[in-house]
């Protein structure tokens, strides 16, 4: 019997026997995925115990869900994800030490470590058809005719599915400094994502479950109810509550300008504070951390291969979100921040952005490493997939902000909605977490009227609502920040 089948059979006629088939059947989905989130034995276990008896709470609903793994993988996500903030126990530390022990257990390559504290965060940013196609072809090891039989397509279109959706989470890595080849993706997923789950689990998790969780532990049952609450607001577009008029700092009263150049472009020497995305891409292969000689001045630029870039009268803040390619507010300097402006260059041929991390350390004794940490942040949600300023995509590709006194305008062509989050990142003082969910490339032309005065920029966030169908909800959650200290 296939998972429709068996979830109805319990659904409807209450058979212990097709829920204990259903929990064989993908505990070990679930299990690892939590414990890729805890990297704690323990805690999975009680993760993927609440999973199932969310299931079975649920399985009249659910009974003609024709992708019951892929429900299991979201529903695994929101439930590790609850647990962790109530919990305040996941740590990058412990994850990465828990993660690099299987790897050395199964002899595996160096990818993993790497993709393993990001990879269900970056199928969870799949649409759901293509998240549908990686968990089937790569979680559960279908093949394409299979996995074309289960999103009811051909195997041909199951097939372009799946390499379009590697291309994205292609693209996800990347912006995280991870660059592999779709193949390698594909092939470290299907190695590593499954790991088989404790042998009397299924057995302890089936008992639990089909009682409802009459005889779960306290901290169960409201584990349960906080990923129930979860589920129910992100199926119900939920008013914007109050408090995110607290949008950006106090104080920030001005918004960051990308503005794109398309002037020409004269010889000049990379310690310009007028160069420009074309001059950089023309400079001599070098890396330079050096004091600023334009106090006065600032401007950072990247090429067209945007791992090389050249910073000019930056602050020690700038230059470590250029050298990890990292959010500003994602960042804790753990002995404070280094004063003074710098301008740096790195433009090796290959682009990588470790030899300027090696010059930061070298010059100023900084050292980041990723580490997660329970912060105040902004969720981006979309209320709104038919806001009147989403436009098809059309010729060419740009990205830009400027403004005219207090008239803003943001616009991008051939991008996703979330682009707006590098513009909104560059003045919030806090992280800003993309939830949208939508991979879809849009046109954007957005403008409002700014007032200066208003440190909550309320006609911002009009504009984002009224125009793109954008709001962003404050909450506390763990995110990967990058932590920042000084080695001599």
């Amino acid at each position: 019997m296939d998972d429709n089948a068996l979830l109805r059979e319990y659904a409807e006629n209450h058979s212990n026997e097709a829920f204990e088939a259903l929990v064989s059947r993908h505990i070990n989905l679930v299990y690892s995925i939590a414990v890729r989130h805890v990297g704690n034995s323990d805690q999975a276990e009680e993760i993927t115990q609440a999973v199932f008896i969310t299931l079975a709470k649920k399985a009249l609903r659910l009974r003609h869900d024709r992708a019951l793994s892929s429900w299991l993988f979201q529903a695994t996500r929101l439930t590790a994800t609850n647990f962790v903030r109530s919990e305040a126990r996941r740590h990058r530390r412990e994850q990465e030490a828990y993660m690099q022990t299987i790897l050395n257990e199964r002899g595996g390559d160096n990818l993993w470590p790497g993709i393993a504290p990001l990879l269900d965060g970056a199928v969870a940013a799949l649409s759901e058809k293509d998240r549908r196609a990686i968990v089937l072809r790569f979680y559960e090891g279908r093949n394409l005719r299979e996995v074309g039989a289960a999103l009811g397509v051909s195997e041909e279109a199951s097939k372009k599915r799946v390499a379009r959706a590697l291309e994205r989470l292609q693209r996800y890595f990347f912006k995280r400094g991870m660059d592999s080849t779709t193949a390698a993706i594909a092939e470290t997923i299907s190695a590593n994502s499954i790991q088989a789950a404790p042998a009397l689990l299924a057995k302890s998790v089936t008992a639990m479950a089909i009682t409802k969780g009459v005889a779960a532990s306290t901290s169960t049952s409201t584990l349960i109810n906080g990923t129930l609450k979860i589920m129910a607001w992100t199926k119900t577009n939920t008013a914007v509550v109050a408090g995110v008029v607290a949008l950006l700092a106090a104080g920030t009263t001005t918004l960051a300008v990308k503005q794109i150049q398309r002037t020409h472009v004269s010889d000049s020497l990379w310690r310009n504070p007028h160069i420009d995305s074309p001059a950089v891409d023309n400079l001599p292969p070098e890396v330079k951390v050096l004091p600023t000689i334009f106090p006065g001045g600032g401007n950072y630029q990247e090429g067209t291969n945007p791992l090389k870039c050249v910073g000019i009268g930056q602050s020690a803040p700038s230059l470590i979100s250029a050298a990890y390619r990292w959010p500003r507010a994602r960042m804790i300097f753990t002995d404070g921040i280094p004063p003074g402006n710098y301008d740096f260059i790195s433009t090796l041929a290959q682009g990588d952005r470790q030899a300027l991390r090696d010059e930061v350390k070298n010059k100023l004794g900084l050292v980041g490493h990723p580490e997660m940490k329970n912060e105040d942040a902004l969720l981006l949600v979309l209320q709104n997939p038919n806001a009147p300023g989403l436009h098809p995509p059309k010729q060419g590709s740009y990205s830009y902000m400027e403004n005219h006194g207090d008239r803003v305008k943001i616009a991008w062509a051939n991008k996703p909605i979330s682009n707006i989050n590098g513009f909104l990142q560059s003045a919030s003082p806090l992280p800003i977490i993309d939830e949208t969910g939508v991979t879809n490339d849009y046109s954007v032309d957005i403008r409002w009227t700014e007032d200066l005065q208003d440190p909550e920029h309320t006609a911002l966030q009009k504009a984002m609502r009224e125009q793109l169908g954008l709001v962003l909800v404050p909450t506390n959650l763990p995110v990967q920040m990058l932590v920042v200290e000084k080695v001599n």
